[in-house]
């Protein structure tokens, strides 16, 4: 993520965000998604935030590094004991270095223009067989939320026909509706793919 706006936004509100606890859903994504990985698999969490899902991936026996670009997020995963770097989405240059990666709406503040860039650099990062998981909000266009956040919005057959150009076979998506830091309600989907 490159959009200082969206990353002062993230600075200023990095406690208050830290607060907000996984929905249902995002904790039967997280299930499912360690339950298709070898037991110590070693996943990066794209855009982790302050930590807690990667604190769970963690205490679940794997082997995490994460990557952010909002200092206070680093600093509040690194303070979980996750493995947590200052970096953003231009920064992951690894190449068959994870099992898995996990980008739980994270890249939807890329770009549409540097989305496919971004893709790309998730395939190569991961070992071959490797698990995707991306979680993306729906919508058209490229827009700012409430708070001043860059988002790009795609549709649900979008997503999967740049993963499939990115070298991803989509093995699941799931659909559904939840709010978050702005508070409103938005609908999203989240995708599992594997690297082909």
């Amino acid at each position: 993520m490159a959009d200082r706006e969206t990353l002062d936004v993230y600075a200023a509100r990095a406690a208050e965000y830290d607060k907000i606890p996984p929905s249902n859903t995002q904790d039967a994504a997280l299930a499912g998604f360690l339950a298709r990985l070898a037991p110590g698999a070693h996943i990066l969490d794209l855009g982790c935030g302050p930590g807690l899902h990667a604190g769970q991936m963690m205490a679940e026996g794997f082997t995490v590094t994460a990557h952010d670009a909002t200092p206070a997020f680093v600093e509040a995963a690194r303070a979980r004991g996750v493995d947590a770097h200052l970096a953003r989405f231009d920064d992951l240059d690894a190449a068959a270095a994870f099992d898995a990666i996990w980008a739980s709406f994270s890249l939807l503040h890329a770009a549409k223009a540097d989305f496919p860039r971004h893709l790309t650099a998730c395939h190569r990062a991961l070992r071959p067989g490797g698990i995707f998981f991306l979680g993306m909000k729906l919508g058209q266009g490229e827009i700012r939320d409430d708070l001043g956040r860059f988002y790009s919005l795609y549709s649900e057959a979008e997503l999967r026909a740049a993963l499939a150009d990115a070298g991803f076979s989509v093995t699941e998506a799931v659909t559904g509706e939840g709010s978050g830091l702005a508070g409103t309600v938005d609908a999203f989907v989240l995708i599992t793919a594997r690297r082909s």
